[in-house]
């Protein structure tokens, strides 16, 4: 039985408490990002309650961006789980700065001392932090230059990209490149190959999670079936990956075709052969101005989980000055 509980209280619409129990399933995890939530009639027959009245809380809840409906598809949530986490994080802090001043209080600083003194912390952190270099190994440069100038983690923090077939290639120079950094990170496919070719075993080394867009996978699912969906990147790796993503979203309805020259005339015959244009970040300047004019041209993109940059971040703030 689903846990959503719309029992009729005095003076809330059904449909608000509605709306109230699917943030809050969201919100704890039970219907994380990217989950398909049944369909207005089926989660209407499940409460027993009106089908207009979950149309109404789904609308709402579109309108917030937080879910986001795929005509043939369904209804997903989106990565905009965010915004309703945003509000208990910050509850969260002020719990933790009240029980910190709280403590002060009691070491018998003043409130004007705690100010100075959290301050001051605040600052040497920054400082400390904007001397900082995370390295990015990946195997995919399109991947690589898009995840290195896009991350953000804040701080002044500086990345340093490495390409996996460099370090594969290269160990000896690629590690003295990593001598200057204090944290190496990487994707959980390739975590246990770049530990190993590390030659300082004691630098620590995080895995993250790197998903496609949301937006973009709907952008594509929404493309009438039978269409001509053209792949434009800078390597076939980049390619596959594009299209494992797009299998594992259920998306077997377009006629998929690809290519990864830079040749200007080859291009555009490629572009005029297919309906809508697919590009990996670091195309996306170069093709736009030769597509036909109409012709939809959608941005691939993958990103970290708010998780992996979360631990990232933690680990960022963890280290020692030098």
């Amino acid at each position: 039985m689903m846990d959503i509980d719309v029992t009729r209280t005095k003076g809330i619409p059904v449909y608000l408490k509605l709306k109230d129990e699917i943030k809050r399933l969201i919100q704890n995890g039970q219907w994380p990002p990217g989950t398909k939530i049944p369909t207005e009639r089926e989660l209407a027959e499940q409460l027993n309650i009106s089908r207009n009245t979950v149309s109404s809380a789904y609308k709402e809840l579109e309108a917030e961006g937080i879910l986001v409906s795929t005509q043939g598809k369904g209804t997903f949530v989106t990565d905009s789980d965010a915004i309703i986490k945003c509000e208990s994080r910050k509850e969260r802090l002020l719990k933790i700065i009240d029980m910190a001043l709280e403590e002060a209080i009691e070491l018998g600083f003043t409130i004007e001392e705690f100010l100075a003194i959290t301050y001051n912390r605040g600052m040497e952190k920054k400082e400390m932090l904007s001397r900082v270099k995370v390295a990015f190994v990946e195997c995919n440069k399109e991947q690589l230059d898009d995840f290195s100038k896009e991350l953000h983690l804040g701080y002044g923090v500086s990345i340093v990209p490495v390409l996996l077939e460099d370090f594969r290639s290269r160990t000896k120079d690629v590690n003295e490149k990593l001598s200057s950094t204090e944290l190496i990170i990487t994707t959980f496919f390739h975590l246990q190959e770049v530990k190993s070719l590390m030659a300082d075993k004691s630098k620590e080394v995080i895995g993250i999670a790197l998903n496609p867009q949301l937006e973009t996978i709907v952008k594509i699912a929404r493309i009438p079936a039978g269409k001509k969906l053209g792949i434009i990147c800078l390597s076939t790796t980049f390619t596959e990956k594009v299209r494992n993503s797009l299998r594992q979203a259920g998306i077997d309805h377009l006629k998929i075709q690809t290519t990864t020259t830079k040749n200007e005339s080859e291009l555009k015959e490629f572009l005029s052969q297919v309906d809508v244009v697919v590009v990996s970040p670091n195309r996306k300047k170069e093709v736009i101005p030769m597509a036909p004019r109409g012709k939809p041209v959608i941005e691939f993109r993958y990103l970290p989980d708010t998780g992996s940059v979360n631990v990232v971040k933690t680990a960022l703030i963890e280290l020692k000055g030098k």
